[in-house]
C-alpha cells in the first residue's frame, strides 16, 4: 500500500480551495491489485497469482466484516439489556438503514463509479455531494416518521434518525474513496465506526446503563466518528459542497442512469426485505424481534454482500470501459468466490456458536425451534444472494440499470404477494418463505440478462 493509499480523500492542497478546473485525485495504484489480464507474471505459481486477489478482497472485506461484528455484538447486548419491543425497534433500524445506503449508492454512488477515474473533477463531485446531502436529510426525516409510528420515544427516534442520515452521508464518502482509489481510508472509517460503537455499547452494558436512549446516543456518536475518519480534506465538503457543481447539472445523471438504478434498488428491497416492513407493521416490533434475532448469525455474510459491490462495481466498470471484457468476467468470478468464502465461514461460525454457546442467541423467551427455522431460512436466502450478486454488479457496471429494474419488478411483486400471504396465513416466520422465492425469481432473471451480455461481448 502506497502512502497515498492511506491518505485522506484528497491531496494536501484541497482542490476546493484553488481556482480553475481542479480535480480530486490520489495515487492511481493505491490499494489495487493489478489487472489479471495484463499481468506479465501470468505464468507464476497459482499461489502467487491468488495473493493480489486475496489482498484486495481482504482489504475490501475488512471494514464491512468489522461493522458486521460490531452490529452482532451490540445486538447481543441489546438482546439482553433492552425489552423485546426496544430490541425490535433497534433491529428495524438496522434493517432500514441499509436500504438508505443502497439508494444512496444507486442515486450518486453508481454514477460516481461509472466515472471510474482516479481524478474526479470538482464540479461533478460537488453536484453529487449536494444530492447526497439533500438525500441524507430526507432519509433522516423518513426514518424519524417510521420510528415515530411504532415507538413513542421522540428523543431516541430523533437521534436514531440523525444516525441514519449521517450513515447515508458516510456511505457516499465510501464510494468517493473507491473512485479515488483510496480503499485504506474507507477501511479506516469502517473500523473507527465499528470500534466506537462496540466500545460505547460495551461500557454501557458493563455498567448496566444500556437503555434505548443510551443506545441511540452510542449509535449517533459512532456514525459521527466514522464520518470524521475521512479527514479534514474531504469532510468540510460533505456539508458545504463547492459552488461549481449545481443540482441542475445532476439532471442528465438522473435521467440516463440514477432513476433506473434507484427504481431497481427499491424494487429489490421489496424482494429481499418485504418481511421487515410487513411483519413490523402487521404484528409490531416484538414479532420482528424474533426474525431479527434469528438472522444475527448470518449478518457477516449479509453485510459483506451489501458492501463489496461498491468496490467491485468500480473495478469492473474500469475494465469494461477499457474493453477488457475477459478481465471484467474474471473479476465477477473472483467476487463470487470471495463472497462464497465469507458465506461458508459465516455458516460454520453460526453452527459453532449454536453448538458451543447457544445461550448467546437463545435467551429472553425466544423459542429455540423457531430460531433454528429462521436461521435455516437465512442460510438459504444468503446462499442465493451470494450466487446472484456478482452477476448483478456486472450488469450495473455495464450500465444495464433499466433492465435490472425490470428484473426487480417481477421479483418484487412475487416476493411482496407471497410474503404478505404467508405472514397472514402462517405467521411471521413463514413470511421468510416469500423472501426466498422472490430472491430465486430475481436470481433467475439476472442470470438471463448476464448471459445475454456475455454473448454480446464474448
Amino acid at each position: 500500500m502506497s502512502a497515498a493509499g492511506s491518505a485522506a480523500l484528497g491531496p494536501p492542497a484541497c482542490p476546493y480551495e484553488s481556482g480553475g478546473s481542479a480535480t480530486l485525485s490520489l495515487d492511481n495504484h493505491a490499494g489495487l491489485a493489478p489487472d489479471p489480464a495484463g499481468d506479465p507474471g501470468a505464468g507464476r505459481s497459482r499461489l502467487k497469482s491468488l495473493l493480489p486477489i486475496a489482498t484486495r478482497y481482504s482489504l475490501t472485506s475488512c471494514g464491512p466484516v468489522s461493522i458486521s461484528g460490531a452490529h452482532f455484538l451490540i445486538s447481543l447486548m441489546a438482546l439482553r439489556a433492552l425489552s423485546r419491543t426496544d430490541f425490535g425497534v433497534l433491529s428495524f433500524l438496522l434493517a432500514i438503514v441499509p436500504l438508505a445506503l443502497s439508494i444512496s449508492g444507486a442515486l450518486v454512488g453508481a454514477s460516481a463509479s461509472r466515472i471510474a477515474s482516479p481524478a474526479l473533477a470538482e464540479a461533478p463531485l460537488a453536484s453529487h455531494l449536494k444530492v447526497s446531502l439533500l438525500f441524507s436529510i430526507a432519509i433522516g426525516i423518513v426514518v424519524f416518521g417510521l420510528l415515530q409510528a411504532s415507538n413513542p420515544d421522540i428523543l431516541a427516534n430523533a437521534m436514531l434518525a440523525a444516525y441514519a442520515g449521517l450513515m447515508t452521508l458516510r456511505w457516499f464518502a465510501r464510494n468517493v474513496g473507491y473512485v479515488l482509489r483510496a480503499p485504506m481510508r474507507v477501511t479506516i472509517s469502517d473500523i473507527v465506526y465499528a470500534s466506537t460503537l462496540v466500545a460505547v455499547f460495551g461500557v454501557l452494558f458493563t455498567l448496566h446503563g444500556l437503555s434505548s436512549i443510551h443506545a441511540a446516543e452510542a449509535m449517533l456518536l459512532a456514525a459521527l466518528a466514522g464520518l470524521a475518519a475521512f479527514g479534514k480534506e474531504y469532510l468540510p465538503h460533505v456539508f458545504r459542497p463547492a459552488r461549481t457543481g449545481s443540482l441542475a447539472a445532476f439532471w442528465p445523471v438522473w435521467r440516463d442512469l440514477a432513476r433506473w438504478s434507484v427504481l431497481g434498488v427499491c424494487l429489490t428491497e421489496l424482494t429481499v426485505n418485504a418481511h421487515v416492513y410487513l411483519v413490523t407493521f402487521l404484528f409490531g416490533p416484538s414479532a420482528f424481534a424474533l426474525l431479527a434475532a434469528g438472522s444475527l448469525l448470518m449478518r457477516p455474510s449479509i453485510l459483506v454482500l451489501a458492501a463489496l459491490p461498491d468496490r467491485e462495481r468500480t473495478e469492473i466498470a474500469r475494465r469494461i470501459r477499457a474493453g477488457n471484457h475477459a478481465g471484467a468476467l474474471k473479476a465477477v468470478k473472483e467476487f463470487r468466490t470471495a463472497a462464497g468464502a465469507v458465506w461458508f465461514g459465516t455458516v460454520i461460525l453460526a453452527g459453532a456458536i449454536l453448538m458451543v454457546f447457544p445461550n448467546l442467541i437463545l435467551k429472553h423467551g425466544y423459542d429455540e425451534r423457531q430460531m433454528l427455522v429462521v436461521l435455516a431460512f437465512w442460510v438459504a436466502i444468503t446462499a442465493v444472494r451470494v450466487v446472484r450478486t456478482p452477476e448483478s454488479v456486472l450488469l450495473q457496471a455495464a450500465g444495464a440499470f433499466q433492465k435490472l429494474a425490470g428484473a426487480s419488478l417481477w421479483s418484487s411483486m412475487a416476493s411482496l404477494a407471497l410474503t404478505l400471504g404467508l405472514a397472514l396465513t402462517l405467521g411471521p416466520i413463514a413470511s421468510l418463505g416469500g423472501i426466498l422465492i422472490g430472491d430465486l425469481v430475481l436470481a433467475g432473471r439476472i442470470f438471463s440478462l448476464s448471459r445475454a451480455w456475455k454473448r454480446a461481448h464474448g
